[in-house]
């Protein structure tokens, strides 16, 4: 079914409007190394990362989840900002959103939310959104339903169908069920067979410049044009 036209879109940071990649691997390799286990590849990294630290140190690293992400996080913090690129054309896309009227931009990410407002200010984006929402700034992380109902807070605006979540992977459609918000997928990959389950996806497109588009587009007509791919 073609998702409504949002009165909200919620993006996730990493690898969805930032690239990131690198500066994450490096700091889990050093985060492995640091307590004697095998580093992952890129490839693994890409693959597992998904969970805020806060929720999956303790999976990974058991009793020394509390050290592992002193590491992490000293090693994180140490060249972030350096490193930090935004994706093709997501500025682009962002200052045309920002645009439009009665649309709530913002942001829930799994990166600690001051790194995040860190970040967001660095790019010069965040007078584009409203709530910066980062892990640990709710009771949980994503993908609980409670940290779209932080973000949506004192906006007049009820986590649903007109709330678009726009991310890259797994974790992002399964937040977008949680909460009975549109998962929206933004990436050059089309889903994989079988990637997402039985979690319901509002729709594809390749890039922030089709995403702008339809998006504006949908506001305008009051529907959402068929060049968004259907996968519910």
């Amino acid at each position: 079914m073609t998702p409504p036209p949002p009165k909200a879109v919620l993006f996730d940071w990493d690898n969805t409007l930032v690239d990131s990649w690198a500066v994450i691997h490096h700091a889990m390799t050093a985060t492995f190394e640091a307590l004697g286990q095998r580093p992952w590849t890129l490839e693994e990294t890409k693959r597992n990362v998904r969970k805020s630290a806060r929720d999956s140190f303790p999976e990974l690293f058991g009793m020394r989840a509390e050290e592992a992400t002193e590491v992490f996080y000293r090693t994180y913090e140490a060249d972030h900002l350096q490193q930090l690129r935004a994706l093709p054309g997501a500025d682009a896309m962002l200052r045309r959103l920002a645009t439009a009227e009665d649309l709530l931009l913002g942001v829930v990410s799994n990166k600690r939310g001051h790194l995040l407002r860190l970040e967001a200010a660095e790019l010069g984006w965040e007078r584009y959104f409203g709530p910066l929402v980062g892990a640990a700034d709710a009771a949980r992380d994503k993908p609980a339903r409670e940290v779209i109902d932080f973000a949506l807070a004192g906006s007049g605006i009820a986590p649903g169908p007109q709330v678009w979540f726009v991310g890259d992977t797994d974790i992002d459609v399964l937040c977008a069920r949680n909460s009975g918000c549109t998962a929206i997928l933004v990436r050059a990959e089309p889903p994989g067979e079988g990637e997402f389950g039985n979690l319901p996806l509002g729709g594809h497109v390749s890039d922030c410049k089709t995403f702008a588009q339809l998006t504006l587009s949908a506001l305008e007509n009051g529907k959402v044009e068929q060049q968004i791919r259907d996968f519910s």
